[in-house]
C-alpha cells in the first residue's frame, strides 16, 4: 500500500509525541461517571449525616466519615440535594445568581452531586463559572524559582527578577533534600528586593518543611498532599485527620498553608476503585475544605499526562479547579507540569484558566529555562515570558504577570545577589564569590554559573537549623551590611505572620506589606461591567511590552542638514524616445523617507535600477508621481508619460511593478509585491527586465521569492510607510521631473 507523505510528516509532529488512549474504566481511566462512581444521595438524622451517596455511615470509609463530618453542611444538605442538578449548575453561569449563594447552596452539596453538576457544563460555560466562581477578585501567578546546581547567588537573582515581574508567590525545591535551609534563605532574600514582597516556599518533606517555615525562611506551604480513596491515603501514611493536624500547625504558627491533589493521582497508585477521576478528585477536595484550608493546588500537577491522554482531559482538569472554587476555596491552578509536546496544545490548555482567571493561574509558571527546573520542568518557563506578555496584551486578561526592560532586571538581579552574598559572609557560610555574582545577574541557567563545593554547602545547609538560625539573624545581617531596604520588608512580613492576614482565603502580599484576599477583594463578578476589570494603570503597564515600538518615530527620517535625495526640476512631459524607460516613485521617495521597508536607501535602490537599465544601453528617467500612493498607479502614471511606453513603479517601501502603456492599471508585466524580498540585486534584474520589455527582446521574469511570514513580520512598519506616503499625495500636483543629488553616503530611517 502507498505511503502518503502528508501522514508521515504529520506524523513527526510534536503533539504526536503525546500519550492518547481510549478510556478504561475499570482501572480508573476514566474522567467522568467511572463504572463505581456512587449516585448522589443524603440522609440527615439528628443533624447527622447516616448516608452519604447511598452508603450507610456503618459503612463508610476514612474519607467519608471525614467529609460527612466535617466537608457538608448538614444545616442545608436536605435541601440542596433536593434541587434539579440542572438547576443548579445554571446558578454558576446565572449573571443573577450571586457567587455567596451559590456557595452556600453547593456547601450542602455531596461528592456525587458536585460531580453531576459540573459534568453538566461544557468547557466554555466552566470557564464562565471560574470567573465568577473564584474567590478573590483580581487574578494573579506563583513561579518556580529553582536551579540545578543549587547556587544561592543565582537562586536569589531568579526569585528577584520574578518578583519584578509580577509574580505573588515563589515556589523553590531542591535536588538534595540537606539543601534545603540555604535555597529557602536565598529565595527568602531574593523575593524581598526590588519589589518584594511574594510569599515564599520550599516544597521538601513535611517536618522539614515545617521546620524551615517555623524558622521564618518560607512563609507559605502547600506540600500537603490529600488522596481520594482510603488506600492510596494509606501508601501514603496519612489520613485526613493527620493532614488537618499538620495545617494547623502550619496555621497557627502564621504560615499560610494550601493542599495539593489532582486528577489521576489515585489510578497510578493502582488505588482508583474503580471510581472516575473527577469523582475521586471531588472527594479529594471536600476532605480539604473539611480540614479547614484556606485553598488547594490543584489541576492534576504532576499527573497531568495521565487524564490529558484520555478523551475530555483538558476540560477535567479544569473542572476538578471549578469544583475547588465552588467549594470556596483558593485555587492555584496547575499549569505548573510539562503538559505536552505541543506548543499549540499547551497555550490552549493554559487559556481554561488563564482566560477567566484563577486566583494562581500558575501553581508554579517556571521562571527559569527548563533544564533548570527540578519540579521536572513547566508548562511555560523563562524562554516563554515574552509569549505570555504579549498573550495578556492580545487578549486585555491580566494574567498575574508584567513586562519588565532589561536594565531593570539586571539591577534588581545584582541587588539580590550581592544581598545573599554579605548575608552568607555575615553567618559564617560558604562564601559566594564575586565571579558567582557577576554570573548569576546575566546568566541564563546554571551552565553559566561556577561549581560551588558542594560537600561544604551541604554541610553548611545542616549546621544553619542545628544552630537555630532563623529569619531573625538573616534581618540583622541584611541591616548590618546596608541591605535595610530588604531588611525591613523581610521584617514586615515576619510581623504579618503574627497578624496572620494573609492566613484568609485566596490572600497575597501587596507593595507596601499591604494584604489582599478574598476578604477584601471578594470577587463580585456579575456580568458585563462588574468583577474584575483592568484598571487603567494596569492595561497601561501590561500593554508597555519592551518590543512595542513608538508607531510615530518608525520612517521618520533622521534628522540631519543635507537636503533631500530627489529634487524636482519640472513638469513630467511625456516623450517620444523609445529607448527610455520610466523610473516613476512615489510622493514619499527621496524626500519624506529615504529608504525602503527592509532599510535599503533609496538612492542605492535608484541606482541600482538605473544600471539595469543602462546596462542593456537603454536610458532611465526619473519622475515622482504626486497624486497618488498606489503602487500600480503610480507605474500606470510612469508608463504614460515613458518613450518606450514601459515603467518601473516604485513605493518608497520597496515595493515594485514593471508597466506596459496600453495595459489597464491593475494588469502589469511583473508585479513584485512582497519588498522585503527583494535586494539591490533584485532590483538591478528589474531594471534590465524593464529594458529588454522596451527593445522587445525575450524576457525571462525576475525569480520571485515568497515568504509566508512576510505580512506577520512587515505589516506594521508597512502600514506606517504606506501611511507616510499617503501623506504626501497631492491629486492636483502632476507627475514632476526629478534628479538625484549627488550623496557621499546615503541616510537611513529609523
Amino acid at each position: 500500500m502507498a505511503v502518503s507523505k502528508r501522514f508521515a510528516s504529520r506524523a513527526a509532529r510534536a503533539i504526536n509525541r503525546d500519550s492518547f488512549i481510549h478510556e478504561w474504566a475499570e482501572p480508573g481511566l476514566v474522567l467522568f461517571n467511572g463504572p463505581s462512581d456512587p449516585k448522589p444521595q443524603v440522609r440527615v438524622q439528628d443533624g447527622r449525616i447516616v448516608e452519604l451517596d447511598g452508603k450507610p455511615e456503618a459503612e463508610f470509609d476514612m474519607l467519608d466519615r471525614f467529609i460527612a463530618r466535617y466537608a457538608i453542611d448538614v444545616s442545608i444538605a436536605p435541601q440542596a440535594m433536593a434541587l434539579d442538578p440542572l438547576a443548579i449548575s445554571r446558578m454558576l453561569v446565572d449573571l443573577q445568581t450571586p457567587r455567596r449563594e451559590v456557595v452556600r447552596i453547593l456547601s450542602g452539596l455531596t461528592p456525587a452531586r458536585l460531580v453531576e453538576v459540573v459534568n453538566l457544563l461544557n468547557v466554555v460555560e466552566m470557564m464562565m463559572a471560574m470567573q465568577k466562581m473564584r474567590a478573590r477578585r483580581t487574578p494573579s501567578n506563583q513561579a518556580h524559582v529553582t536551579n540545578r546546581k543549587e547556587n544561592p547567588a543565582l537562586l536569589a537573582a531568579d526569585a528577584a527578577e520574578a518578583v519584578e515581574r509580577g509574580f505573588s508567590e515563589l515556589e523553590t525545591t531542591v535536588g538534595v533534600a540537606r539543601y534545603a535551609p540555604i535555597n529557602a534563605l536565598a529565595v527568602l532574600i531574593g523575593s524581598q528586593t526590588g519589589r518584594g514582597t511574594a510569599l515564599t516556599q520550599c516544597a521538601v518533606e513535611e517536618a522539614l518543611g515545617l521546620k524551615l517555615a517555623l524558622a521564618g525562611l518560607t512563609t507559605y506551604a502547600e506540600t500537603l498532599s490529600v488522596y481520594g480513596t482510603e488506600q492510596a491515603f494509606r501508601d501514603g501514611d496519612d489520613t485526613p485527620w493527620s493532614k488537618a493536624f499538620l495545617a494547623s500547625a502550619y496555621a497557627s504558627r502564621g504560615i499560610k498553608v494550601r493542599f495539593t491533589s489532582g486528577s489521576g493521582s489515585e489510578a497510578l497508585m493502582g488505588h482508583s476503585e474503580g471510581k472516575s477521576m473527577i469523582y475521586l478528585e471531588t472527594r479529594c477536595l471536600m476532605a480539604i475544605k473539611g480540614a479547614g484550608s484556606q485553598g488547594v493546588q490543584n489541576g492534576s500537577i504532576s499527573c497531568i499526562a495521565l487524564p490529558e491522554a484520555l478523551p475530555g482531559g483538558v476540560r477535567g482538569v479544569l473542572a476538578e479547579n471549578l469544583i475547588a472554587a465552588l467549594l470556596d476555596l483558593e485555587v492555584a491552578s496547575g499549569n505548573d507540569a510539562m503538559a505536552s509536546h505541543s506548543e499549540i496544545r499547551k497555550a490552549a490548555k493554559l487559556m481554561l484558566q488563564f482566560l477567566p482567571g484563577t486566583d494562581f493561574i500558575f501553581s508554579g509558571y517556571s521562571s527559569m529555562p527548563r533544564e533548570d527546573n527540578l519540579f521536572g520542568g513547566g508548562n511555560f518557563d523563562a524562554e516563554d515570558l515574552d509569549d505570555y506578555n504579549v498573550l495578556q496584551r492580545d487578549m486585555q486578561v491580566d494574567g498575574g504577570v508584567r513586562p519588565v526592560r532589561e536594565a531593570e532586571t539586571l539591577q534588581v538581579r545584582r541587588q539580590a545577589a550581592l544581598a545573599t552574598q554579605a548575608v552568607f559572609r555575615e553567618l559564617g557560610l560558604p562564601p559566594i564569590t564575586d565571579q558567582e555574582i557577576e554570573s548569576a545577574v546575566i546568566a541564563r541557567s546554571s551552565t553559566d554559573m561556577p561549581d560551588r563545593d558542594v560537600v561544604a554547602d551541604l554541610q553548611a545547609a545542616e549546621e544553619f537549623l542545628q544552630r537555630g538560625r532563623s529569619a531573625t539573624d538573616v534581618i540583622k545581617a541584611l541591616a548590618q551590611n546596608g541591605f535595610g531596604d530588604i531588611a525591613e520588608k523581610i521584617l514586615q512580613i515576619q510581623k504579618l505572620r503574627i497578624s496572620g492576614d494573609y492566613l484568609q482565603t485566596s490572600a497575597i502580599v501587596l507593595p507596601g506589606g499591604r494584604v489582599s484576599s478574598a476578604i477584601n477583594d471578594p470577587n463580585d463578578y456579575s456580568g458585563p461591567g462588574t468583577g474584575y476589570r483592568l484598571s487603567p494603570e494596569r492595561a497601561s503597564e501590561i500593554n508597555d511590552i519592551p518590543q512595542a515600538l513608538d508607531p510615530q518615530r518608525i520612517g521618520v527620517r533622521k534628522a540631519d542638514t543635507t537636503p533631500p535625495l530627489l529634487e524636482e526640476v519640472g513638469e513630467a512631459q511625456r516623450s517620444g524616445d523609445p529607448n527610455e524607460v520610466v523610473i516613476a516613485v512615489g510622493p514619499a521617495f527621496g524626500t519624506v523617507l529615504d529608504a525602503t521597508l527592509m532599510g535599503l536607501p533609496h538612492q542605492d535602490v535608484l541606482a541600482a535600477l538605473i544600471a539595469g537599465v543602462e546596462g542593456e544601453k537603454m536610458k532611465a528617467r526619473l519622475v515622482k508621481v504626486h497624486s497618488t500612493s498606489d503602487c500600480g498607479a503610480i507605474g500606470y502614471a510612469g508608463a504614460q508619460l515613458s518613450g518606450s511606453g514601459i515603467s518601473i513603479g516604485i513605493q518608497s517601501k520597496g515595493t515594485t511593478v514593471i508597466q506596459r502603456r496600453g495595459l489597464n492599471p491593475l494588469n502589469n508585466l511583473e508585479l513584485f509585491p512582497q519588498a522585503p524580498n527583494l535586494t539591490l540585486d533584485s532590483y538591478r534584474v528589474i531594471g534590465r527586465n524593464a529594458a529588454k520589455y522596451a527593445k522587445g527582446e525575450p524576457v525571462l521574469p525576475v525569480p520571485v521569492q515568497i515568504d509566508n511570514m512576510a505580512r506577520l513580520k512587515y505589516i506594521v512598519r508597512t502600514t506606517i510607510l504606506h501611511l507616510r506616503e499617503t501623506e504626501q499625495v497631492d491629486a492636483e500636483k502632476p507627475p514632476h521631473e526629478v534628479r538625484m543629488r549627488t550623496r557621499a553616503k546615503a541616510r537611513s530611517s529609523q
